[in-house]
């Protein structure tokens, strides 16, 4: 069946202590059982920033089901950072636990246009921190998960600069500066703890060594050094992985929130995502 047009729905999951996942599905043309790819934001993204949608827009055209969500404690709420007592004490655990909520609803056929999903042809991707958090999860489901892609992925789950790292442990908070919104972003030690409990677990390069899932690592070549350095590493940790480096690219592909239009190394990074995607999930 077909509806001939891309389509997006909505969707909001409930879980303990008031906390949402909110998210958008969006349907390729032809709503036949078809396989999902499972976008997650970073550090001080959301679902609605800057190319998200229109990425999952792409990945719809290309004929993929991509769901991109709200992590339970990105902060967003109705509007940008609106929530910044959750932003605080964000984890990578907590995120984990979401994508393992968010991946029981799929199973359940809770989602919009569920029932479609191939869930044996589950692609990841991320962008910056959320590449550690679609990595962490294909780790987790080696069954499900056949491919990665990283979007100006972090190499290593701990990017916090040491003095603000010294003003958490100090003084129970720190804060980084949001540039966009002009708001002083608070971090408690919630999130060095959750780091550091779990450094096993959460040691990328060390899951990139053993991970069956093709990792294709998107990076600009204008990002930061420490980014780019990364990719690299990443790429290096095994045969089955690739980097594909997009020229005078930085960390948003030259892409501004609103996105009103595109950009050449974002299509560049869109086309790179997939290929990748169309060659492993049939």
């Amino acid at each position: 069946m077909s509806s001939g047009t891309i389509e997006n729905q909505p969707f909001t999951i409930s879980m303990e202590n008031d906390l949402h996942l909110r998210g958008n599905v969006h349907a390729p043309k032809e709503r036949s059982k078809k396989p999902v790819v499972i976008i997650c934001h970073g550090f001080k993204g959301f679902k609605d920033w800057n190319f998200f949608p229109y990425l999952a827009d792409e990945l719809a055209n290309a004929g993929f089901y991509a769901v991109r969500f709200n992590f339970s404690h990105s902060g967003v709420n109705e509007k940008d950072f609106d929530e910044l007592d959750k932003f605080a004490v964000n984890t990578y655990s907590r995120e984990q636990a979401d994508l393992a909520v968010l991946f029981e609803h799929m199973k359940e056929e809770k989602l919009p246009f569920s029932k479609q999903f191939d869930l044996n042809q589950i692609g990841v991707l991320g962008h910056s921190r959320g590449g550690a958090n679609a990595i962490l999860f294909a780790a987790e489901h080696p069954e499900e998960a056949k491919a990665v892609v990283t979007w100006n992925g972090v190499s290593d789950v701990d990017f916090f600069g040491d003095d603000l790292k010294k003003d958490i442990r100090e003084n129970g908070v720190g804060y980084i500066a949001n540039q966009r919104t002009n708001q002083n972003m608070p971090l408690k030690a919630d999130i060095l703890d959750d780091m550091e409990t779990n450094k096993d677990r959460f040691h990328l390069l060390t899951h990139l060594e053993a991970l069956k899932a093709p990792v294709r690592i998107v990076q600009g070549d204008a990002d930061g050094e420490w980014l780019v350095k990364g990719a690299d590493k990443m790429e290096k940790t095994s045969s089955r992985h690739s980097l594909a480096l997009i020229q005078g690219a930085n960390h948003t592909f030259n892409a501004g929130h609103p996105l009103t239009e595109t950009t050449p190394q974002l299509d560049e990074a869109v086309k790179e995502t997939t290929s990748h995607f169309q060659n492993l999930l049939k």
